[in-house]
């Protein structure tokens, strides 16, 4: 699939779910409930949609939340500024976070995914976006442990391609998405450049990173207004235009994982950018040729 910077019949991005998140972030597809899990780190909230129903839900969390993804006990880990914790949907109850060993009491997470064995790789950041605080971790079983690139000042994604030989790292001030090879072992290469999307948007900012079936890597564009898609060899494709400036991550869902997801912002707008946005920090989606990769349930023990 190639994708023109005009916008293409099949490629139109439609609100489906009015939200208005301050910070709408962290689209996850969970397989086993077909609903999309997503956040608004600002507004300390998940959400829960279930497009077949069009149902919705929101949980308030106990501190900014950045991502949920779905755990082999049907529970959903967190990503929350104060470290990493389990919360029930079912029963709204939240454990205690488990702190991230060396991070500043300034830091929070923003950012992660799953591995297809199961291993969670996220990212931190400086919550006011100026020191290089922010760094990559990965999260084994109850185990945590520095994985990829540091000071950075905006960690996002990471993204792994889907046989788990490539991972995608974004420093989203720096303007560059990074990339390196993975080990038989879990070992992670030093990364190197992928793209330069500074080049690409330079009045944009790369998001949250995701990979599709065929490898390639999609990536949200902060006053981008829309979606971006990379070539394995870090060749721009196209882009996915939507009608608000702050596109932060997508995620592929639906039965046959072509349906795609668009999270989306209002922080930074000022009042005149929101009167020309009043779909800003809504939920989006459009149907894509190409299919995802599913996300597989982190498991625990």
């Amino acid at each position: 699939m190639t994708m023109n910077q005009t916008q293409e019949p099949g490629l139109r991005a439609e609100a489906v779910l009015a939200l208005g998140c301050t910070l709408g972030e962290g689209p996850v597809w969970d397989v086993q409930r077909a609903c999309l899990w997503l956040t608004d780190i600002k507004q300390h909230a998940v959400h829960r949609f279930d497009p077949a129903s069009g149902a919705h839900a929101r949980f308030d969390a106990p501190g900014q939340v950045g991502w949920v993804l779905p755990t082999d006990d049907g529970r959903l880990l967190a990503g929350l500024q104060a470290g990493l914790a389990l919360f029930d949907p079912e029963t709204g109850v939240w454990d205690a976070p488990m702190p991230i060993a060396g991070e500043p009491e300034g830091n929070r997470l923003n950012d992660a995914c799953v591995a297809p064995d199961g291993t969670v790789h996220f990212g931190s950041m400086d919550d006011a976006e100026t020191e290089l605080s922010g760094r990559f971790h990965r999260f084994s079983r109850g185990t945590v442990e520095p994985a990829g690139p540091d000071a950075i000042s905006i960690t996002n994604g990471p993204a792994i391609s889907p046989d788990g030989t490539r991972i995608y790292f974004t420093d989203t001030l720096g303007q560059r998405i990074l990339t390196a090879a993975i080990g038989a072992d879990g070992s992670i290469a030093e990364a190197t450049l992928f793209a330069d999307t500074a080049h690409d948007f330079p009045e944009a900012w790369p998001d949250g990173p995701v990979c599709d079936s065929e490898g390639c890597v999609w990536t949200g564009l902060w006053n981008g207004w829309g979606v971006a898609r990379y070539a394995p060899d870090g060749t721009l494709l196209g882009k996915v235009e939507l009608p608000v400036a702050n596109v932060t991550k997508v995620a592929f869902g639906g039965d046959d994982l072509r349906r795609v997801f668009v999270t989306t912002a209002r922080k930074g707008l000022d009042e005149a950018a929101l009167a020309a946005q009043p779909e800003a920090g809504h939920l989006f989606a459009f149907d894509s040729p190409v299919a995802g990769v599913a996300t597989v349930r982190v498991p625990l023990a």
